[in-house]
């Protein structure tokens, strides 16, 4: 860990002033000293408006969230340093271990996840690799890549419930059979390809390791996703899995991140492997790559092959049509030539 001072210790930006030149006197003098004090007090408003509390840029210096980067640099892992960024305080090692490992699990789900695929055809379509991790990116909206963000929603509601003196089996029961009663998937859980997710428990097992040996995790996410897994699971012969997002949303809530940023974790945990994805592509040297292979032809449901007939009256106002405006055309040029 970088020995630095925290955050709040460090100076606030001071501009330097250099002092300027008195004006002789003379007529307007005053006017001139008033309109100077006026553009002090518009710099010191601007300066106020674009004061930024996460960094620091000057010449030879750079400064994160406090710290000089020289001290980070080699002494932080890129998980601590997003905590750091994000939260203003380095992490301690157990809050930095659980960042880091939600962020590993959300990394990639293969090339038929929407926000790959498209990534890597944009990648055979003469895009930058920039503009290829951009449009997979772009596709991580409220149906894919959302529901951490909406998860930690639902414990967050959960856990208010518990907290108002409500048992947490009986809470998550309510909930489950509100969603149920209106046709709505509980965010987090259920798979369409995973029949249980490889990713759930070395999530939970880290968040429980986390609340016991070391009690830096609360536990109420933990409690209140486990038992929305039982409510789900219920008078079912095939229990519905606790998917990535479900565990995500339990170690973002744990660790105190708010639901909006736990989709941005998400997001920049993804970008990872879209970028891979693309890169790959792009190596491999495809020319305007499709959704579907180029031997394979999309069913046609549409109307059979017609021929084009239109009805004789159609045909022969246009015809009549043509010709008034040919007839014009010939007046227009007598005139121009009269």
């Amino acid at each position: 860990m970088p020995s630095g001072r925290p955050a709040s210790a460090w100076p606030s930006p001071r501009p330097v002033r250099r002092p300027r030149a008195s004006p002789a006197p003379g007529p307007g003098h005053g006017e001139r000293a008033h309109q100077g004090d006026e553009d002090d007090h518009a710099r010191d408003a601007v300066r106020g408006r674009r004061a930024r509390a996460v960094s620091r840029i000057r010449p030879g210096e750079i400064l994160l969230r406090g710290y000089p980067v020289e001290q980070l640099i080699g002494q932080m892992s890129f998980a601590e340093t997003i905590w750091l960024m994000l939260r203003g305080e380095l992490p301690t090692r157990t809050q930095g271990r659980l960042l880091e490992a939600a962020l590993v699990a959300a990394v990639d789900h293969g090339p038929q996840a929407p926000s790959i695929a498209v990534a890597r055809m944009a990648a055979t379509c003469g895009l930058g690799l920039n503009n290829a991790v951009a449009t997979g990116v772009n596709l991580l909206g409220d149906v894919h890549g959302g529901a951490g963000q909406q998860c930690m929603r639902v414990l967050t509601e959960l856990g208010q419930s518990v907290a108002e003196g409500a048992d947490v089996d009986d809470a998550a029961k309510d909930l489950v059979a509100d969603y149920r009663a209106t046709g709505s998937h509980v965010p987090g859980f259920g798979h369409r390809f995973h029949p249980y997710d490889p990713r759930r428990s070395p999530l939970l097992d880290l968040v429980g390791a986390a609340g016991v040996a070391d009690g830096e995790a609360p536990g109420w996410a933990l409690r209140a996703g486990t038992a929305l897994e039982r409510a789900l699971a219920e008078g079912r012969s095939r229990p519905v899995p606790m998917n990535i997002d479900g565990a995500t949303a339990i170690v973002y809530s744990e660790l105190g991140f708010p639901p909006e940023l736990g989709r941005g974790l998400f997001v920049l945990s993804r970008s990872v492997g879209i970028l891979s994805h693309a890169w790959e592509e792009k190596s491999g040297g495809a020319r305007i790559k499709g959704p579907i292979p180029r031997r394979l032809l999309p069913s046609y449901e549409g109307p059979a092959p017609r021929d084009l007939i239109r009805p004789e009256s159609e045909k022969s106002e246009k015809s009549e049509g043509s010709t008034g405006r040919a007839d014009s055309a010939e007046g227009a040029e007598g005139a121009e030539g009269a």
